[in-house]
């Protein structure tokens, strides 16, 4: 399953990237996992981003 939606974001001339970080919550205290579709060269500003 998941080799089928990552090979779905290669279509085309664009070239995406899928960034997952985990954040922790300010209420509960658990981690929870955030996740984003954008252009290669804005991983580094959404991971270094809190």
């Amino acid at each position: 399953m998941a080799k089928k939606s990552v090979a779905s974001l290669q279509t085309g001339s664009k070239r995406l990237t899928k960034a997952i970080k985990m954040v922790k919550s300010p209420k509960t205290g658990a981690y929870m996992f955030v996740e984003s579709v954008m252009a290669p060269e804005l991983v580094n500003d959404f991971l270094a981003k809190k």
